[in-house]
């Protein structure tokens, strides 16, 4: 028996979606028919990952989004250029390690800025024709920092646990009308942010393999894979949360996090 995931007729935006995590679910949601709407700040950016998507998935139906969504006037951008979408993924997010007596609080402002209410504005936007239609699903890719905090950046930590309460939320706001809300905890995964950030940890004399094992056993020594996550392993769960086949999945943090937070459930 074979499961296949087919989101033809539907349009899915996903914010932050020029490289890393957000360009795999784009590529991922391509796959299965969705039509993908690409989402960066520059049109520059936006134009180049739209040309690596059509690429790599052959016949993709790609819109390109240039806008800071995590500003008024990038929102309004994208509201005019999409009115409507059948699936959001609220993947845009910033992270960076500060120590937590130097956060300074133009800095937490920054982060509920862009990793909280960027997403909480486009929801707010798009879920009720959603519910008027009877049919969407929106995400939140939150984090295992949601629950287990990083010494290293708690304002990043915090903010992706605010994640978890503004899906549930939401996911109770839309109860009954066929609308599913969820937030998806990516565990440590491979993009070029996160070896930038390992590197700076890291030091940048190790090679990449060897800096790698020495963060997660350092720094994440609870992860049961004992490696990074792959952009794809994340655009899976994503993929499948906006399918039909997650039709009674909603109000849910789902992890993909290789095992690294030591609990049953979140």
């Amino acid at each position: 028996m074979t499961v296949q995931i087919d989101l033809t007729g539907r349009t899915a935006l996903v914010t932050g979606s020029t490289q890393g995590i957000g360009a795999a679910i784009a590529a991922g949601l391509a796959r299965a028919g969705a039509r993908v709407a690409v989402n960066g700040r520059t049109a520059a950016s936006v134009q180049q990952a739209a040309v690596a998507l059509r690429s790599e998935v052959s016949g993709a139906d790609v819109i390109e989004v240039d806008a800071d969504v995590a500003s008024d006037e990038g929102t309004a951008r994208t509201l005019d250029l999409l009115p409507a979408v059948d699936i959001l993924v609220n993947n845009l997010g910033v992270f960076g390690p500060t120590p937590a007596l130097e956060i300074s609080d133009d800095e937490w402002r920054r982060y509920f800025e862009v990793n909280v209410l960027a997403g909480v504005r486009l929801t707010r936007a798009y879920l009720p024709r959603m519910m008027e239609r009877g049919w969407g699903r929106v995400q939140y890719i939150a984090s295992d920092s949601a629950v287990a905090i990083p010494a290293e950046m708690i304002h990043y930590g915090v903010s992706k646990t605010a994640l978890l309460g503004v899906s549930r939320g939401f996911a109770k706001a839309a109860a009954g009308t066929g609308v599913t809300v969820n937030s998806v905890l990516a565990g440590p995964t491979h993009t070029g942010g996160v070896e930038a950030f390992i590197s700076e940890l890291m030091g940048d004399k190790l090679p990449w393999d060897e800096a790698q094992r020495e963060f997660m056993r350092q720094h994440r020594p609870q992860s049961l894979l004992q490696r990074l996550i792959e952009p794809e392993e994340i655009a899976n769960m994503v993929t499948y949360l906006a399918s039909p086949l997650a039709s009674a999945t909603t109000g849910a943090a789902v992890r993909v996090d290789g095992g690294y937070v030591d609990a049953i459930i979140p």
